[in-house]
């Protein structure tokens, strides 16, 4: 039986952990920090996972894969990167296990590696050691490829899908033979996430830069997507990085251009991860429990038969059941529950908490009337409809969940979204929670200092800083080449 979900304004972290685990969608692991991802987890993140991945393969994109293991002098090749992953990373030092004089479970001494490797953080390290030797000509480029993968991060405050010590994701790593290939297919690839996120999601993000602070360890430039969650913090929903020929010049990638002359190889880097899942439930979900944007819910329809006796229930299954072929053929996929061992009411509220679109229940009355109840799970309203009619009925409902869904959060970025020019004003709207426009001098100073004194961080630069005028820091009062966008964040 589930538990009652907190309500938003009381408790938001309480909330998010109870929606999470009675929508069934994950639950912690007896390993610290990991997580236990559920079926409906899993088959939410696979409608996210299959979707991306059709549209990775529609910009040239193919699939490999690359071991969990990393040795440990790959790491060290690129100074930032090993600077910036170092604190996180679990290392592999012996291949086996012995028992002591007391019989405890200790690494067997004889089994010591002599060479640790490192559990996948991510991967740039051994692919471009590979790449240098799969790429000898400007004939052998572009390399377009992405991996779907797990990654291993020693979190110290872990929270469910958004921050855990092991997570599924997609990391692409392409190579070039100019500068402006690679950045082209950085800025390419950040468009299709936030396209993913805004058409699938039903989450508006906005796209910048990222601060030298904020970049990726190794990048020349990070670019980014930030959506805003119900509570007004910010979630950094995906990352594109262009890598410049950091690592090509750190694992000797070379090749021969059409001249015949030698040089290193551009390169770009580019997830997103079940962190996703995370920011798709504290962007729509409510205090009823979970809501799924209808593109990306594992049903999108659940059909409750309602009966008393054996020949009502032949009667009311055999109607549900054609109703159900009738969604299917409209591509929508359905869940017809006939379990005798539950009563209705009792699935309803499980799929409510499920957050399944659009549920449909169907008793004797109904029969007599040729009618079916429909509930909408993002607005909770229930209509009598015909049955005459209904695919198309529940087809066009469920466009108006995605879209209205989408709109809402629009309305909530935009109402949350403030332009200050005052650091007293600056600090209330940090405080209670938003997102603010403001000018910043472009020093690590000042931003480490604004971050220290209100939490909130340089979430992006703008690519397009001609709409931001040139002003003065609203701290320093030194000049600024234009607004940055700040808040606190996940």
């Amino acid at each position: 039986m589930a538990e009652a979900v907190t309500p938003r304004d009381e408790d938001y972290s309480q909330w998010y952990q109870d929606v999470v685990r009675n929508g069934q969608l994950a639950e912690n692991s007896p390993a610290r920090g990991c997580m236990i991802i559920k079926p409906n987890g899993m088959a939410l993140w696979e409608n996210m996972r299959d979707q991306l991945d059709q549209m990775f393969k529609d910009t040239g994109h193919e699939n490999y894969y690359f071991p969990l293991f990393i040795p440990e002098r790959y790491m060290e090749r690129e100074a930032e990167h090993v600077e910036g992953f170092a604190k996180e990373c679990a290392v592999v030092t012996h291949s086996r296990l012995t028992q002591d004089e007391e019989g405890n479970l200790i690494p067997d001494p004889e089994s010591e590696l002599g060479e640790n490797y490192i559990v996948r953080p991510t991967s740039e390290t051994i692919i471009w050691d590979t790449y240098s030797k799969w790429i000898q000509s400007y004939r052998d480029l572009p390399l377009l490829y992405n991996q779907w993968a797990n990654v291993v991060r020693w979190e110290m405050r872990p929270r469910l899908f958004l921050r855990t010590a092991e997570f599924l994701w997609q990391e692409g790593h392409t190579a070039h033979a100019t500068r402006e290939e690679a950045v082209e297919e950085a800025e390419r690839m950040l468009d299709v996430y936030a396209t993913f996120a805004e058409e699938y999601m039903a989450m508006p993000v906005l796209q910048g830069r990222k601060t030298e602070s904020e970049r990726f360890p190794g990048a020349v430039d990070t670019y980014c997507i930030e959506a805003m969650m119900q509570d007004c913090k910010a979630l950094q929903a995906g990352t594109s990085h262009f890598l410049g020929q950091n690592f090509a010049k750190a694992f000797d990638c070379t090749f021969k251009n059409e001249d015949n002359e030698e040089e290193y190889v551009w390169a770009t880097s580019w997830g997103v991860s079940t962190r996703l899942v995370g920011g798709l439930v504290m962007t729509h979900s409510d205090d009823q429990g979970l809501v799924l944007p209808p593109k990306l819910a594992p049903h999108q329809v659940v059909i409750v038969p309602i009966y008393f006796d054996d020949e009502q229930r032949t009667e009311v299954l055999e109607v549900c059941e054609r109703i159900q072929d009738e969604l299917e053929d409209q591509g929508i996929t359905v869940k017809l529950d006939a379990d005798d061992t539950k009563q209705p009411g009792w699935k309803f509220s499980e799929y409510e908490l499920r957050g399944v679109p659009v549920r449909l229940a169907i008793g004797p009355r109904d029969l007599e009337n040729d009618n079916v109840e429909m509930a909408r799970r993002d607005t909770t309203e229930k209509e009598i409809v015909p049955q005459e009619g209904i695919a198309q009925r529940v087809s066009d409902t469920l466009d108006d969940i995605q879209q209205s869904l989408y709109d809402q959060a629009r309305e909530r970025q935009e109402d949350n979204t403030h332009v200050v020019d005052d650091y007293d004003e600056f600090r209330q709207v940090i405080g209670r929670g938003g997102f603010a426009w403001a000018h910043w001098d472009g020093t690590p100073e000042t931003e480490a200092r604004i971050q220290e004194e209100t939490s909130a961080t340089i979430r992006l630069i703008p690519f397009d800083r001609d709409e931001h005028e040139e002003g003065e820091d609203m701290l320093t009062g030194e000049p600024s080449e234009g607004r940055v966008l700040f808040a606190q964040a996940y």
